[in-house]
């Protein structure tokens, strides 16, 4: 019987295969090489750093199991033997069919060392994912290695696919929501084969200087500048060979990646796969530490989540609007806790305190009236009685005096020690280090501390295992009575960089200034903002139907995303009390990223306000009535500030509209008395309803629904008008 032959033929053929089969390997690279975290990184490796009160390298390790990895290699140079402990005391020792092996090194000083060594190890065996340690995601990896084999089955030069997404740059600070700059690709829309990568620099102001042959040979080329680089690569055996003939191959990006896209003669290939509704970012800078640790407070890695994931966290339960709360805490009845809050383990807080925005770790002890806004604080913190904290980062051990203040951007290293009354100037870094004197990597300066056996191996660092060369007495003054550390200078040019990638929001002032450079480059070129395009195609023969269909739906996405910016931004403005100008500068900067009009962003604003009047909690449709009145009684010079014309107040109202029969279908009933409160603030004006209405004349009946229940408003101000007439 042939089928049955055939189909025994096929199972044979997949027995085979699966008898060849290698497990699906991962290299995890346990160290930055950077200095981007300093001074932090000199006592803690960075992968071991708690992110949302879990060590990065957990987050990276639990993705790679759940996604069908089987066997990861931990390369691991700086402080090696924290990672080295902290991984054999860990659970993923014990985890059935996923085996963490470590991979130590001393004298490895780049991404290109770590991967030669792994090569003369010779433990890859097939295709392997290459990420590193402080990566957060929850794609599947089904397709993009299912795409990966299938190119390397036609060509086998398809050595490598990288990950990208979809990540909208502000034109005012030119960085993404991570603090990661411009990055400018040019990409093959049929094949998807990268064939330019150039990150933004000093001479390189939004001129991709692309070569004419690449134009010539390839006839179609899509630019852009509105991809974030995931920094999870899909490698065939042949990469790790790569870097073993070129040791000039150091850095995975500008000289690997680059190397190979000018590389006429092997004819390698990069492919690129784009991900949509997955979650995946690196923390690369203290702002996109900042920006990742609330992207899973607000659930987008789930399941990587506080309440979920991991086992060390199973106590923490999720509250109401994002807030989460461990066991055994002691919180003071007067002590108020805030949205997008978690708190850990241990914790005790005193009478009045406000803490907001903001992850506590385990053991700390914070006293009375403290007020903490927008931080970190890990582990075994004291924070005594009165103390001011905003948008900083404090590592475990540290005391902060009665009474004293830590202005935005601040990073206190392990067991600093802050005196009474004493107010850190914003963007200090603090160490019980002295500051080195020569600006290498920190893993250079770290290797150094394990060769010689000075860096004790535990993970908690104490004052005994430091190295004493690097410690003397620091005098009183310098962080005021009882102060313990050293305060590190910022290097010359070095401001810029401060604000650009802290976990502080970026300062009015320089918001400003950026936004006035950008209004009279603008002026200059004679542009208007939606002259400019975050993405843009090189195409002979262009058919215009495809094309305008996908603008249709890059609109539809833009909107999307837009709309959900606003309404963070304007959640953090609630939460932080920012004052309205301040709001007004960072809702210019995300109009002028996303290309939109002042009625969009009317009409985000008030779709965000109403969000959170729903979120006040509220047991009846009159309390509900109550917190929208007060929203826009407090927040109303923001909306009038976009609602000036006509147009954009009727925005505003087809905006309210559509949620009351979509998204907030709650208010549905409470339509006509909104309207009324919003004409009564002044925030639109009687044309503005009365054009309304007289659209909505031939509009189907489904569609007359508000204008019907707002007749007796609609009908007196028509008299009102007639009247003034």
């Amino acid at each position: 019987m042939p089928p049955q032959r055939k189909g025994a033929a096929a199972r044979v053929s997949e027995d085979t295969e699966d008898l060849t089969r290698h497990p699906l390997q991962a290299i995890l690279l346990a160290d930055s090489f950077a200095t981007k975290f300093r001074p932090i990184t000199l006592e803690r490796p960075k992968v071991l750093l708690p992110l949302v009160n879990v060590p990065m390298i957990d987050y990276t390790l639990a993705w790679l199991e759940s996604a069908g990895v089987e066997e990861v290699f931990v390369f691991c140079c700086a402080h090696s033997k924290q990672v080295i402990e902290y991984l054999e005391k860990s659970e993923w020792i014990l985890q059935p069919n996923f085996s963490v092996v470590t991979i130590e090194s001393h004298n490895s000083v780049s991404a290109g060392d770590a991967l030669r060594l792994i090569y003369e190890r010779n433990v890859i065996n097939g295709d392997f994912i290459l990420i590193s340690g402080d990566t957060v995601s929850n794609m599947s990896l089904t397709q993009v290695i299912q795409e990966h084999k299938e190119r390397r089955k036609k060509d086998s030069n398809a050595v490598m696919t990288m990950v990208i997404k979809q990540s909208k740059l502000s034109p005012i600070t030119h960085q993404s929501r991570l603090g990661t700059d411009e990055l400018f690709l040019a990409i093959d829309p049929q094949t998807k084969q990268l064939l330019f990568y150039e990150e933004k620099t000093d001479n390189l102001r939004g001129i991709i200087p692309l070569d004419n042959a690449l134009l010539g040979d390839n006839p179609s080329i899509c630019l852009h500048n509105d991809k974030q680089d995931c920094y999870i690569d899909i490698c065939s055996q042949e990469v790790l060979s790569l870097f073993t003939d070129n040791f000039d191959y150091q850095h995975l990006r500008r000289h690997f990646v680059k190397g190979l896209l000018v590389d006429d003669i092997m004819g390698y290939k990069i492919f690129t796969h784009e991900i949509h509704s997955s979650y995946a970012a690196r923390i690369d800078n203290y702002r996109s530490y900042d920006t990742i640790s609330k992207d899973i407070i607000q659930r987008w890695t789930y399941p990587f989540v506080p309440d979920v994931m991991f086992s060390g966290n199973s106590a923490t339960h999720l509250e109401r609007e994002g807030m989460y709360r461990a066991s055994e805490i002691e919180q003071s009845r007067s002590a108020r806790i805030g949205t997008f809050t978690v708190i850990g383990k241990g914790t005790r807080i005193g009478n009045n305190s406000n803490i907001s925005n903001s992850v506590i770790g385990k053991g700390c002890s914070i006293g009375s009236n403290v007020s903490i806004t927008g931080s970190y604080i890990w582990d075994s913190v004291t924070i005594e009685d009165g103390c001011d904290i905003r948008h900083a980062i404090i590592c475990d051990g540290v005391v902060i005096k009665s009474g004293a203040a830590l202005e935005p951007g601040v990073v206190l290293s392990f067991n600093v020690v802050i005196g009474q009354q004493f107010i850190v100037p914003s963007y200090s870094k603090v160490s019980l280090y002295q500051q080195p004197t020569v600006e290498d990597s920190d893993e250079e300066l770290e290797y150094a501390d394990n060769s010689s056996g000075t860096v004790d191996s535990s993970i908690t660092c104490t004052m005994d295992t430091l190295n004493r060369e690097m410690m003397s007495e620091t005098p009183a003054s310098q962080l005021g009575p009882g102060g313990v550390g050293h305060v590190w200078s910022i290097c010359e040019g070095g401001h810029e960089e401060e604000w650009r990638h802290s976990v502080a929001p970026i300062p009015a002032d320089k918001l400003a200034e950026a936004t006035q450079s950008l209004e009279d480059d603008l002026e200059f070129l004679n542009l208007d903002g939606n002259a400019l395009s975050t993405s843009g195609e090189l195409k002979p023969g262009r058919n215009g139907t495809d094309s305008e269909d996908d603008d249709a739906e890059d609109s539809r996405d833009d909107s999307i995303y837009y709309e959900k910016e606003v309404e963070a931004t304007f959640l953090r403005a609630v939460n932080e009390n920012i004052k309205v100008p301040d709001v007004i500068l960072e809702m210019n900067s995300l109009r002028l990223s996303y290309n939109m009009t002042s009625a969009d962003c009317a009409g985000a604003i008030f779709y965000a306000m109403m969000k959170q009047a729903l979120e006040i909690p509220h047991a009846t449709a009159g309390e509900l009535r109550k917190n929208a009145a007060s929203i826009i009684d407090a927040w109303n010079n923001l909306l009038k500030f976009y609602s000036k014309e006509i147009d954009d107040q009727i925005e505003v109202i087809m905006k309210f509209e559509e949620m009351c029969l979509e998204s907030v279908k709650e208010f549905s009933p409470h339509f006509s008395q909104i309207l009324h409160i919003l004409y009564d603030k002044d925030i639109l004006e009687e044309d503005a309803i009365l054009r309304w209405a007289d659209e909505k004349k031939d509009a189907e009946e489904s569609d007359k629904v508000f204008v019907k229940q707002s007749e007796k408003l609609i009908q007196w101000l028509r008299e009102a008008s007639e009247e003034e007439d």
